[in-house]
């Protein structure tokens, strides 16, 4: 397994309010040193428009075998502490792709509706976007260890694709056609326990029930 970086928007000033995000690229060759990973850049660059509260990375280069995928979630979420994963690549048909696979493996709870979203958003481009096969977990510690939780999602490989699953697509206007999955993700992490996070409206607005949102 490759440890990467840690990136933050405020690094200086993490308190327990700041949301530990890992980030995990999934393949042979960027990990094998072939060709330079994209996906983890991606998420990069959009989390830090997209993300208007305290956030720290803590990236993972891993090639594509269940083992160490699954060895990266563990440690992400056991031991870094890591309230959202958000993983890329790996999650075709083809044999060697089995991040969906190793994803479930170590979740607890499936949360299918973020899967079924980010197909609806790729349909709108392509219908090989049935082919894919990214799934959503939330991990929990067992009880008697701690209650830390955190939501593992897998998304596409692609920088454009990446952007547009989170973000979701606009009309001519502006205005939301299809929402992307991320607007759920923020509501998603105050359930299971972890921080508050806001967003940047102009780039991804955050849906919280009004019984759930803090003053601005």
């Amino acid at each position: 397994m490759h440890s990467g970086d840690e990136v933050s928007v405020d690094a200086s000033h993490d308190t327990a309010d700041t949301l530990r995000i890992g980030l995990v690229s999934v393949s042979d060759r960027a990990s094998g040193g072939v060709y330079q990973d994209q996906g983890i850049p991606a998420l990069q660059e959009w989390l830090t428009g997209a993300l208007r509260t305290p956030w720290r990375a803590h990236t993972r280069l891993v090639p594509d075998t269940r083992t160490d995928i699954e060895a990266a979630l563990i440690e992400l979420v056991d031991v870094v502490g890591c309230h959202l994963v958000l993983t890329t690549g790996g999650t075709g048909p083809a044999r060697r792709d089995v991040t969906p696979e190793a994803t479930l493996a170590v979740g607890t709870r499936e949360m299918p509706g973020f899967g079924e979203q980010m197909r609806q958003i790729s349909l709108q481009f392509v219908p090989t976007a049935i082919l894919s096969r990214q799934v959503a977990v939330i991990r929990e510690m067992p009880a008697e260890v701690s209650l830390h939780a955190a939501l593992i999602m897998n998304l596409p490989g692609q920088p454009k694709s990446i952007r547009e699953t989170l973000e979701g697509l606009r009309n001519a206007d502006g205005s939301v056609r299809v929402p992307g999955i991320f607007a759920a993700v923020p509501y998603c992490i105050d359930l299971i326990g972890g921080p508050y996070s806001e967003t940047d409206d102009a780039v991804c607005q955050a849906f919280r029930p009004k019984s759930a949102r803090r003053p601005a």
